[in-house]
């Protein structure tokens, strides 16, 4: 029996679905524990892909569990959307098979409305990048405890008390201070009544089924989404996401107590992408030709967005404080292809900031968009990694690198991934199996 967490260490986008998928195989439950669909796991399966946005991705494997957690924010079109999906695909999506918390909270139309026309009032230089999905505005809802939960949809006198309040404050907001449409109230409820029905069959609690799972002696993977620098608190604030994306999150975003947690292991891409607006200190521009060639190579667009990834080198300051702050066990580290025909490869090792040395990512955010990397060069492999499936098949360079990341960071790699395909992973350590 273990429980493992998987978290990003990066800015998000590091392919935490493609090793969610493969230790699926060991665990029992996967349960997904914060954020919303502004996130997206993409997964290549025999040739085929799949993106998802909130449903956990264990979903491709029978006979798993998934859970979405008390700390998931749900568009319950967005989700319904999926479960089709999936049917359409041959992958029915049951009751037995999803479990949604009564506590996780609803990304209701308002908050969309809401989230975009805040976007638009600010100044170009001040844009946070938002994906206006509602995200934001819906943990403010949250935080502001007027928000509308999952288990309100299934009490239709409670839900539409609740919602009669939102959108009378709501339209308040979007008319008087940002010249916007107003909702409508009667189309919402109207809206909202088809989800409950259709959502009902998968609600319940989510942190009373994990105890039992628990004590079943049964294996649970929990899945983060975006990454520890995108993290409400730790990360580039305010160029982060509205949630904690922290491995800590994974108890408080599911119910499940912090003393059960055996492993975390985080996702490392061999080199640095961030999507949206804020610091990115190894960031190579567009038009340089290295970060050019990672980009298209690498494939680096926003599974939610398609917005192109700015790319960059390795950030060892970026993955250290990601080891402190998500106390690491292990590292999966992906995209190690993508890196090969670099005769030489950089690594930042600290940052030079008004002639101060940072081996940590400064708190200022002023100070970090001012950081300059300090680099330390390696060399590069000519070989391409399609074919490999050991460690010991890698060419010398590339072993070279991943010891080089593990020496910097204090954190050994459990799992390399060398392609889009499931199949092209090496698992060096089972986390489910110590």
């Amino acid at each position: 029996m273990a429980s493992v967490v998987v978290v990003g260490t990066q800015w998000g986008d590091e392919g935490k679905g493609k090793i969610v998928d493969l230790l699926t195989k060991y665990s029992d439950y996967v349960v997904r524990f914060q954020g919303g669909n502004n996130a997206g796991h993409t997964l290549v399966v025999d040739g085929k892909k799949y993106i998802f946005h909130i449903i956990p991705s264990g979903i491709l494997y029978e006979n798993k569990t998934c859970m979405i957690g008390n700390g998931v924010i749900i568009d319950p079109g967005v989700l319904l959307k999926e479960i089709e999906g999936l049917a359409e695909k041959g992958f029915a999506v049951t009751p037995k098979k999803l479990l949604i918390s009564s506590n996780a909270h609803l990304i209701m139309p308002y908050h969309q409305s809401l989230d975009r026309a805040r976007e638009n009032a600010l100044a170009k230089e001040k844009k946070i990048g938002t994906t206006g999905r509602g995200i934001g505005p819906c943990y403010m809802d949250k935080v502001g405890r007027v928000g509308m939960k999952v288990g309100d949809l299934l009490d239709p006198v409670l839900f539409k008390d609740k919602l009669q309040a939102a959108v009378e404050e709501k339209n308040f907001i979007l008319t008087r201070q940002y010249g916007a449409e107003p909702v409508e109230f009667a189309s919402i409820a109207a809206q909202f009544e088809q989800f409950a029905e259709q959502l009902a069959p998968f609600v319940g609690n989510v942190s009373v089924a994990l105890d039992q799972a628990r004590k079943n002696g049964k294996n649970i993977l929990f899945e983060g989404a975006q990454g520890t620098h995108l993290d409400i608190d730790h990360g580039t604030y305010p160029f982060v996401t509205s949630s904690n994306t922290i491995a800590g999150n994974a108890c408080i975003g599911s119910g499940f107590g912090p003393g059960h947690i055996d492993e975390v292991i985080g996702i490392l891409k061999a080199y640095t992408t961030r999507v949206g607006e804020g610091p990115f200190p190894t960031e190579l521009p567009e038009g340089d030709v290295v970060g050019d060639a990672l980009q298209q190579k690498g494939h680096e667009y926003g599974a939610t967005t398609g917005r192109r990834r700015r790319c960059g080198w390795f950030d060892a300051v970026v993955a250290n404080d990601a080891v402190r702050l998500n106390g690491l066990t292990g590292f999966a580290v992906t995209k190690l292809d993508v890196l090969s025909g670099l005769a030489k490869l950089k690594i930042a090792t600290s940052y030079q900031v008004e002639g101060q040395s940072f081996t940590h990512m400064p708190d200022n955010i002023r100070k970090a968009r001012l950081a300059k990397p300090v680099y330390e060069e390696v060399d590069g492999w000519t070989t391409e990694l399609t074919g490999v499936r050991s460690y010991d098949d890698l060419p010398p360079q590339a072993k070279g690198y991943l010891k080089r990341l593990e020496d910097l960071t204090g954190v050994a790699p459990a799992i390399i991934s060398v392609g889009p395909d499931r199949e092209e992973t090496l698992l060096l350590r089972n986390p489910f199996s110590g």
